[in-house]
């Protein structure tokens, strides 16, 4: 740096490794380096407790979330490495003011002299630092794909505790003798009935509207999963009421959760046109945070008019007096394309573009500051941290663990 005659300084070229004392050039290699072998280990013993207790499924989704991070890290040090070779493409002015993220900015005289591109009266195709920003945002992804597989697990298995208890108390005399196999009853006085078959059933669009409304109170009651579990048993386990019903379950989440990890060429595609449309004014992003939330409640609406569904369809038999529990007989007939795993892969996407929005608006806020261009309207901000928040509690603790209840 050198001092001017009136006080002031001007920054001298950034020094290179040839002017950085080996001290600090050691330091952060030590930390990095440490902290790389620190976060291996503790994946190796997360690893190892996983194999230990049989949770194969929970095993391979995180094989597979150390494959999307490994797949990450080689774009970022690809960006690294290409950075300098990128900058130096010259590309018109008028195709380089096209398409902007924020309004057009005048670049100082400074900043001119020092491009490249700019002395020969162009624009440089991404700068370095452009390039190094884009870097970040890739770091920013990796971190939420940990963050929202983490927080997926931990809800749907908060929900599943309740379910244990229910559970438990299939087992107790009282419910055994509440569903007495010598007990006759009318399908529509059982407990199941009467909470499907009412006035509110006559037709689909009724249908629709109550279980639109009833995934957000009592999306699973334990009723439905004590009926769910009854069909199973009977269907696959004879009478074995001692089947722990509630693990087997947890165990299909994991499952689940196995598939929802990953990261689809299909998925990178979409990375890509969502940043080919940030175009200011365009708000494309704004109208993006909307289409999760609106799959999410669909396909929660959808489940519960499965379970109804199942329940119609013992009012629909001839014979109307049942003995003991209602046996459900679920079938892929009731699920869009006759598909149950075409659910599964909609709120596979639903969760990512999730993720991606949140964390656009995380590197936005780090690299830009929260004044920036892409935060001109607080409105549209605290709407699209809503909307993510609330579809990442919808998809976690209510959508998942009732799709993995209503495919068994």
């Amino acid at each position: 740096m050198t001092t001017g005659g009136g006080g002031g300084s001007t920054s001298s070229p950034s020094r290179t490794l040839l002017d950085t004392p080996t001290w600090a050039v050691a330091t952060v290699c030590f930390i990095f380096i440490f902290l790389g072998i620190f976060i291996e280990h503790l994946i190796h013993l997360l690893c190892h407790w996983l194999k230990k207790h049989r949770k194969t499924a929970l095993f391979e989704a995180v094989e597979k979330l150390k494959s999307v991070l490994m797949q990450l890290g080689f774009l970022s040090l690809l960006l690294a490495v290409i950075q300098r070779p990128i900058s130096k493409i010259c590309i018109p002015n008028k195709i380089a003011n096209s398409m902007l993220p924020c309004h057009q900015r005048e670049l100082t005289s400074v900043e001119n002299l020092k491009d490249r591109c700019g002395s020969r009266g162009m624009t440089s195709f991404m700068s370095q630092n452009g390039i190094n920003q884009l870097n970040n945002f890739i770091f920013v992804l990796a971190m939420m794909q940990i963050v929202y597989s983490v927080v997926t697990m931990a809800l749907g298995r908060a929900k599943m505790k309740r379910w244990k208890i229910w559970e438990k108390e299939s087992q107790t005399i009282e419910y055994m003798a509440a569903n007495d196999p010598n007990r006759f009853r009318f399908k529509r006085e059982t407990t199941f009935g009467r909470r499907h078959m009412n006035k509110f059933t006559t037709t689909s669009t009724h249908l629709w509207i109550k279980c639109f409304f009833r995934q957000f109170f009592h999306s699973v009651a334990k009723v439905d999963y004590l009926t769910l579990r009854h069909g199973f048993i009977s269907a696959h386990l004879s009478s074995n009421n001692a089947f722990n019903f509630q693990k087997y379950i947890k165990r299909s989440l994991e499952d689940d959760f196995k598939v929802v990890v990953g990261i689809s060429p299909f998925m990178w595609l979409l990375v890509v046109i969502f940043l080919l449309v940030d175009v200011h004014g365009w708000n494309v992003y704004l109208w993006v945070s909307f289409l999760p939330l609106i799959t999410v409640l669909v396909i929660g609406t959808k489940l519960e008019t499965i379970v109804a569904q199942m329940a119609l369809q013992l009012k629909t038999q001839e014979d109307n007096v049942i003995i003991g529990s209602p046996t459900v007989q679920p079938n892929d007939n009731l699920f869009w394309f006759n598909q149950p795993q075409f659910v599964l892969t909609l709120l596979h996407y639903t969760l990512f573009i999730n993720a991606f929005e949140l964390a656009f608006f995380i590197w936005v806020t780090w690299q830009f500051g929260i004044k920036s261009c892409y935060h001109e309207h607080v409105e549209i901000i605290v709407i699209r941290v809503v909307l993510a928040v609330m579809v990442q509690v919808l998809c976690s603790y209510i959508i998942l663990p009732l799709y993995a209840l209503v495919t068994q």
